[in-house]
């Protein structure tokens, strides 16, 4: 059972860090389409900002949600406890 805990660990960590490189990839493509939105301005500009935040974003929180569960899982059962505190 160890053994197959460790195998999973790995596999959830390589689609940890897949998941994680598309999010700050689409977070960035998001900051690009604010930054475009305002040198454009008027009404196209409110138009960007809106599907931005009302349509994409939403998504990519969700996905980015998802993405921190598989880390955790990952490293749970990888045998790793990073997040308890423990006094030395």
């Amino acid at each position: 059972m160890k053994k197959f805990c460790k195998k999973l660990s790995e596999l959830l960590r390589i689609a940890f860090g897949y998941s994680i490189l598309l999010c700050l990839f689409a977070g960035s493509l998001l900051f690009l389409g604010y930054v475009v939105a305002m040198f454009i301005g008027g009404d196209t500009a409110a138009e960007i900002c809106r599907v931005i935040s009302k349509e994409i974003t939403p998504w990519l929180i969700k996905i980015a949600s998802v993405t921190v569960l598989v880390g955790i899982l990952a490293m749970y059962l990888g045998g790793e406890v990073a997040l308890t505190a423990k006094k030395k």
